[in-house]
């Protein structure tokens, strides 16, 4: 059985598509008499006639036609295989560092928002105990002092805090006797910027029986904290924006006077110059903070 040449067939395909030589050489970005070429070839090759030429343009015959019709396919298949195995171009990869807590108990509940308005940027999550920008470009949402941190961080949660516990353990306290329920403690380094125990109690000057002490809970990172919290185990400081979901949703309770800082809180923070898929995440992460873009 005889091979056929099939070098002109996508010509051939083009042209059955146009009806017109020059248009199919336009949309192939070849010379009409390239084209002319190409389709005296595949007539050759069949030995029959697969066009008939008009005042404007060419019509199949009736062989061009069930030539067409498998050709056509064939080329539509190839083109499909094509695009799968061709290797795709990385979307625009972003990295945003933060710690624990606020990757946890913020950014994740609203991360669907950001992907489903930029389906075409990758974002990278980096949680580490203690935050900060890597490199050039890069962002971070760091807990922090505004002295700390310059004129161009951007504050998108000041320091307020709110004993929080779950509700069957709140209807169990008496009335003004905080100080002696368990405590639910986050281990943190020596001079850390944030309210603890210790220091909110003395702010609200409220004394606590040292053997109450001895039912006490301690996690080094924030999310076991709440989550302790939420089973019922202690009172654990409730840092708003963190807890205020929880708080709706009644799976946690105040339980206790809330204590504010403004100076200090999470801040937006970058290094360089922001390109545009950069620029989306700072503007998305100041919108939902409550905050216009800039």
């Amino acid at each position: 059985m005889r091979r056929v040449d099939l070098g002109w067939m996508r010509v051939f395909v083009e042209v059955g598509r146009a009806g017109s030589l020059s248009e199919a050489a336009a949309r192939l970005n070849i010379t009409q008499p390239a084209v002319s070429y190409q389709i005296r070839r595949a007539e050759g090759e069949f030995g029959v006639a697969l066009l008939t030429r008009k005042a404007r343009g060419v019509d199949l015959t009736a062989e061009g036609r069930a030539l067409h019709d498998i050709l056509s396919r064939a080329v539509a298949q190839v083109d499909a295989l094509a695009e799968e195995l061709r290797p795709q171009p990385r979307r625009k990869a972003l990295r945003l560092f933060t710690d624990y807590a606020f990757s946890s108990l913020w950014l994740m509940p609203r991360l669907h928002l950001f992907r489903a308005a930029h389906p075409e940027l990758e974002l990278q999550i980096v949680a580490l105990q203690h935050a900060g920008v890597r490199a050039e470009g890069e962002m971070a949402v760091v807990f922090a002092t505004r002295a700390e941190l310059g004129p161009d961080a951007v504050q998108i949660m000041p320091e307020a805090v709110v004993p929080v516990c779950a509700p069957a353990l709140r209807a169990g306290l008496p009335a003004g006797v905080l100080p002696d329920a368990p405590l639910i403690h986050l281990d943190a380094e020596p001079g850390a910027v944030w309210f603890d125990w210790p220091s909110y109690l003395r702010a609200l000057t409220l004394v606590r029986d040292p053997h109450a002490e001895r039912g006490d809970l301690r996690f080094n990172t924030y999310a076991l904290v709440i989550e302790a919290a939420l089973a019922g185990q202690g009172v654990a400081l409730g840092w708003r924006g963190l807890v205020d979901r929880l708080l709706a949703r009644d799976q946690l309770v105040e339980a206790g006077p809330e204590l504010a800082s403004p100076e200090r809180g999470y801040f937006l923070v970058a290094t360089g110059p922001r390109d545009a898929a950069a620029e989306a995440l700072w503007s998305w992460l100041r919108a939902e903070a409550g905050l216009s873009s800039g």
